[in-house]
C-alpha cells in the first residue's frame, strides 16, 4: 500500500514537471546574443569607442609591475627539481609518536612477573603522504618553517 502511494506522487509530480512548456519557463526574448555582447561592453559601433578607451585605461591603471626581487622570488618557486616536486605533491603527513604504559604482569607458561613500563611507538607503521592537492600548504625541508625541526617520522 505505502509503495502505491509512493508511485502516484511520483508519477504526479512528473506529470506536474511536463505540463509546463519551455517557452513559458524560458521565456526567448528579442535581442540575439551578438546584440548583447555588442550592446553591454563588446565590439559596439563607432560611438562605443571611447567606452573601450575608458576601459583598456581602467584596465592598465590595475595592472602593478612587480618588483625585481618579486620576479626573482616567482621563479625561484617556478623552478622545477626533483626535491621540489616531490615535496609539493606528495607531502608526509604527520606520524605522532603515542605513549603506552603496559601494567605489571605475570608473563609466560610459569608465570614471571613483568613490572610496569612505558612504551613508545609511532600511529602509522609506515610514513602516510597525502595525495596532491590534499594538505594545505607544503613545506619544503630547509625552508622557514623547517629550520630546527625534524621532518615528519624522525627523517631529516
Amino acid at each position: 500500500m505505502n509503495c502505491r502511494r509512493w508511485g502516484t506522487v511520483l508519477l504526479l509530480g512528473v506529470l506536474a514537471g511536463c505540463a509546463t512548456s519551455q517557452e513559458e519557463l524560458l521565456p526567448t526574448g528579442d535581442a540575439t546574443m551578438m546584440e548583447i555582447w555588442q550592446k553591454n561592453g563588446g565590439m559596439g559601433a563607432a560611438g562605443d569607442r571611447n567606452r573601450q578607451r575608458r576601459l583598456l585605461d581602467a584596465r592598465s591603471d590595475l595592472r602593478r609591475p612587480l618588483s625585481y626581487g618579486a620576479i626573482v622570488d616567482q621563479r625561484i618557486r617556478y623552478t622545477r627539481e626533483a626535491v621540489n616536486e616531490i615535496y609539493q605533491q606528495f607531502t608526509r603527513l604527520p606520524n605522532p609518536d603515542l605513549v603506552m604504559y603496559v601494567f605489571p604482569h605475570l608473563a609466560g607458561a610459569e608465570p614471571v612477573p613483568v613490572p610496569g613500563y612505558s612504551t613508545v611507538f609511532p600511529l602509522y607503521t609506515r610514513p602516510q603522504y597525502a595525495m596532491p592537492g590534499e594538505t594545505a600548504r607544503p613545506q619544503l625541508p630547509g625552508s622557514r618553517h623547517e629550520r630546527g625541526r625534524e621532518a615528519p617520522g624522525g627523517y631529516r
